[in-house]
């Protein structure tokens, strides 16, 4: 299987629902600007990632110390016998007593699982997927993971970081605590670092309208556990060892139930009054663009509407048997997927909001049955994630 081009042209979420429909074995090779990362996918799944060009501070020795789960100094001694017996690192820490084999194991997941996820927010880069017959898997391997369920966890982080950093803008921001928590339930409480760990990998319901969560998870309590003086974002990050996304998450959600408040950073408050000024005024024009492109975006879609003609489509002749070559398949598929998001932004104008399931496109003759899956057999994947945004994807099957 010959796989192998830009990002820009075949993004990573196709390339990843590519591999993981057809069930390949290999190793994807992925590289931008400044970074390399290597995918280990077995069987449709993958099973290890990889960042080449890691910065030191990801470096897992490193993520140890930030967290205070070991010291320095037991780092400086493990590299040294890892120097003189070539073990490896988590080898020499487990051994000589400075951490946990289980904290270890739950770090090195982080570790891999922040390489994995970072990938969604690549713009530009190159790809090459190298089939092999089989992936070494070892112990310290994490559990494979499906393709679709990375897929859909990628997204998910993708729809919510605009809305966690219009919340929390700067890093540099500490907190105060305002009141406690309610009490924790007696089943939470045997291990409250493996509970916020396994809490971080898992989706939360969420508020549809503000993006908010409804209860306090594990992985709120422990963020709450480390607020402290001179802590900002960057630090609890670090401590709470769920990585940048689940923090954000989780500090955002604190704000807005107000068990916290954000204290800003020490320099902002002294800004000019003409500064302030000037960042309103760049603001203002801001919106007034975005307002004058919504406007046009509209109009163009009232366009698209007036002539979107289901009775004039003929896609019976049509299937995925009728394509001998996948590229051209998946090229109508994107024209297709062009035609399915137009008429979801038609539908939401005319009621207000985006609808639950594509068939509501049906009833209100927008589309037709076959349009949901052509040039598929099965149905494209749609989520509803927000009243003005969803995702759409070609089906996984």
């Amino acid at each position: 299987m010959a796989l192998t081009g830009t990002l820009k042209d075949f993004g990573i979420a196709d390339i990843l629902q590519l591999i993981g429909q057809q069930q390949k074995t290999g190793v994807l090779y992925l590289k931008s600007k400044d970074q390399d990362v290597q995918v280990f996918i077995r069987d449709g799944n993958i099973v290890r990632a990889e960042s080449i060009t890691r910065k030191k501070k990801d470096l897992l020795g490193n993520m140890l110390v930030a967290a205070e789960l070991i010291t320095p100094q037991q780092l400086a001694s493990a590299l040294e016998i890892q120097k003189r017996t070539l073990k490896r690192l988590g080898d020499v820490l487990t051994s000589t007593g400075a951490i946990s084999a289980e904290k270890l194991k739950q770090m090195m997941r982080l570790q891999v699982t922040e390489s994995l996820y970072g990938l969604f927010s690549w713009k530009a880069g190159d790809y090459e997927f190298k089939q092999e017959e089989s992936v070494q898997v070892d112990a310290d391997d994490l559990a494979p993971l499906r393709a679709e369920s990375v897929l859909m966890e990628g997204f998910r982080m993708v729809d919510e970081w605009p809305h966690l950093r219009k919340k929390l803008s700067n890093e540099a921001t500490t907190f105060e605590k305002l009141k406690e928590l309610p009490p924790q339930k007696a089943q939470d409480k045997e291990d409250d670092f493996d509970a916020s760990f396994d809490d971080a990998f898992s989706e939360e319901k969420k508020d549809e309208n503000k993006g908010e969560f409804k209860t306090i998870g594990s992985a709120e309590r422990r963020v709450y556990s480390l607020i402290g003086a001179g802590r900002d974002v960057r630090k609890l990050v670090e401590l709470s060892c769920l990585g940048e996304f689940e923090t954000w998450k989780a500090l955002v959600n604190l704000l807005n139930l107000e068990y916290i408040r954000a204290l800003q950073p020490s320099g902002l408050s002294g800004l000019s009054s003409s500064a302030r000024g000037g960042e309103l005024i760049v603001r203002l024009g801001g919106v007034l663009a975005r307002a004058a492109v919504t406007l046009l975006v509209i109009a163009a879609l009232s366009f698209v509407a007036s002539r979107l003609r289901p009775d004039t489509w003929d896609l019976q002749g049509a299937s995925a048997s009728s394509y001998s070559d996948p590229a051209a398949q998946r090229l109508v598929s994107r024209a297709q997927q062009v035609r399915i998001e137009a008429a979801l932004e038609v539908f939401r104008l005319e009621k207000g909001n985006l609808p639950e399931r594509l068939d509501s496109l049906v009833e209100v003759g927008l589309l037709r049955n076959e349009d949901l899956r052509y040039p598929w057999r099965d149905d494209y994947y749609y989520r509803r994630t927000s009243d003005r945004q969803f995702i759409l994807l070609p089906p996984l099957r």
